[in-house]
């Protein structure tokens, strides 16, 4: 769960007392949800928690025995920690109105005054009340305006649906030997167990339930509470996406700084936002997926108006209390990112081919050379064109294609792929047909430009019934073939964890990194890793690092699911497909 830090500069414009407030009110609420937690583990305590907190006794605020109590305040501790606004309000609400009890039930009643453990309860939720307001600055980061109807709709929509599923299921267990019930009064049974499992049922003769039934409806209850809350501290789930005007900028620093990085057009992805450096000379492309604000690759634009765009897009993540993160930035982009507060992960290197140097010839080569050879003796061969020179009904033709060979329904790709194919505005990109001996077309491949003389791959597509190494053949006519195109450089797939694969077969790798290879050559078996890096690696490559940036270690799984749903590997959870995938070709 990503925390949202503040610069030094911000840090001391807020001052320590704020941040302690503020951390304790995270920690109090961390140490409420294990004692819930532990107390409906722990018989014995729960029950001792229950008795000091009936007749003239209370417990803190919002320490209560159970799951459910575990549940809301661990919700509340999450949301504290990520710096939301509204939690911070909700819960100096709540506790206000708790002490104000407190203080009142105090005066007003001697007998409440006798417990020491109601005077250590008063104290403790004053404290916590003083450490909000203390600490109120530190919660900044907005909600989604559209976060209040959606919670009240939920509210009222989930509670009509759990009441009705807990009437039916009191109506289907009730094993009330006499009385008669009507369903009015089992709806209104399932609606008091809704709040409370130990609801008082003595109105209700005709109606009588195991302790199970009781249970699911009150965990129903719990599961509604999560998803009001969620809705109603949910973060803004995205700015303004790429203009057209957004584009024609970004596409100009492209073509005076695109040499950069090989990455650098996959900036132009139009379900992204661009926040720009106070000159203008640099931009960052990012995405917000699931609370992370999920950049990828370098800036664009000149280095030295980076930092700039870092300031800028670091201060946006944290007024919305998104998780920063860059996927798949490189040594000069990483380095840069690092002064910034943020740590970095190697997550890979990316296969870079220098034409100029690149040769068939060689006994190291003599397996893909065979190959290839084998490929063109079978009559296959590939056209180059830029997407310019396409005539429109023929990429048309070839967008047709492109979807029906896809892999799936989803189109993958976040920060190795543009996308979309055969937009005009994409003129300078490449395309690879490659025919068989008919004449028919097998396959394609689309890379996209890389400043002036390099080229990234962008998408691959082939007839699932065509002969393998196809991809392969292709890739070694453009290399040769490079001259047309006016190239020089061109970068392919990037290898995950290629240098453990490379590392953990030497001779003397120690058990750490063998363990790690077996593992990733395990999970390989679904995610293509390894043949992934030993496809890359017959071309004999130049390695170029590539890292993931981040804040804090503890927000890796939540930047990793991120992740996932950006390349389109993973489905927003609870949403239909429909609602999860965007169709992102542009058709010319």
């Amino acid at each position: 769960m990503g925390e949202v830090r503040l610069s030094r500069d911000e840090d001391r414009t807020r001052g320590r007392w704020s941040q302690r407030g503020a951390a304790y009110a995270v920690w109090y609420l961390r140490a409420v949800t294990f004692i819930n937690v532990l107390s409906a583990v722990w018989v014995s305590v729960g029950n001792d928690i229950r008795r000091h907190n009936v007749d003239e006794f209370f417990t803190p605020y919002l320490l209560t025995a159970g799951f459910a109590s575990g549940v809301f305040s661990l919700f509340f501790a999450v949301t504290m920690r990520r710096r939301k606004r509204a939690a911070w309000i909700l819960n100096l609400v709540l506790s206000g109105l708790f002490l104000a009890l407190f203080a009142l039930a105090m005066v007003a009643a001697p007998e409440f005054r006798r417990h020491g453990q109601n005077w250590f309860s008063f104290v403790v939720t004053l404290l916590f009340v003083v450490s909000l307001l203390v600490g109120r600055k530190e919660f900044y980061a907005k909600g989604d305006r559209s976060n209040p109807k959606l919670a009240a709709a939920v509210a009222l929509g989930g509670l009509l649906v759990t009441s009705l599923l807990a009437a039916c299921l009191v109506t289907v267990a009730n094993t009330a030997s006499s009385g008669h019930s009507t369903f009015l009064e089992r709806w209104r049974y399932g609606v008091m167990r809704l709040v409370s499992i130990a609801a008082d049922d003595s109105r209700f003769p005709g109606i009588a339930t195991p302790n199970w039934v009781n249970v699911v409806i009150n965990v129903m209850s719990t599961v509604l509470l999560l998803l009001v809350l969620w809705a109603a501290f949910r973060s803004v789930r995205s700015t303004d996406p790429i203009t057209a005007e957004d584009e024609e900028k970004l596409r100009d620093l492209l073509a005076r700084q695109g040499d950069r990085d090989s990455l650098g057009y996959f900036a132009l992805r139009r379900d992204k936002s661009v926040i720009w450096s106070p000159s203008g000379k640099a931009a960052i492309t990012y995405r917000v997926v699931g609370g992370v604000s999920l950049a990828s690759a370098d800036p664009i634009g000149d280095p030295e108006a980076w930092p700039g765009a870092i300031d800028r897009w670091l201060a946006e993540a944290r007024a919305h209390g998104w998780t920063p993160a860059v996927m798949g930035a490189g040594e000069e982009g990483g380095t840069i990112y690092a002064r910034h507060g943020l740590d970095a992960l190697e997550l890979g290197d990316e296969a870079i081919v220098d034409t100029e140097e690149f040769t068939l010839e060689g006994r190291a080569m003599r397996t893909v050379r065979q190959a290839y050879n084998r490929v063109k003796r079978a009559g296959y061969t590939v056209r180059i064109r830029r997407h310019a020179d396409i005539p429109e009904p023929e990429m048309d033709r070839l967008l047709k294609l492109a979807d029906d060979w896809r892999d799936g329904e989803t189109e993958r790709g976040f920060s190795m792929a543009l996308g979309r194919l055969g937009d005009p505005a994409d003129g300078r990109c490449v395309m690879l047909e490659c025919t068989d001996a008919d004449g028919e077309l097998r396959a394609l491949l689309s890379f996209v430009p890389w400043g002036k003389q390099g080229l990234s791959l962008d998408l691959m597509r082939r007839d699932r019934d065509s002969d393998n190494g196809l991809m392969e053949f292709m890739v070694l006519e453009l290399i040769q073939r490079a001259k047309e195109v006016e190239i020089t450089q061109v970068s392919l797939n990037f290898a995950m964890f290629r240098s453990v694969f490379e590392r953990g077969a030497r001779l003397g790798a120690g058990p750490v990194l063998r363990l790690w290879r077996s593992l990733l050559s395990f999970f390989s078996r679904w995610w293509q890793i390894e043949s992934l890096y030993r496809a890359n690696a017959k071309y004999r490559p130049i390695w170029e690092p590539r890292y993931m940036l981040f804040e804090k270690s503890t927000d890796l799984l939540r930047i990793g699911i991120a992740s996932a749903r950006a390349e389109g590997f993973l489905e927003a959870p609870g949403l239909p497909k429909w609602l999860n995938r965007k169709h992102l070709e542009t058709k010319r």
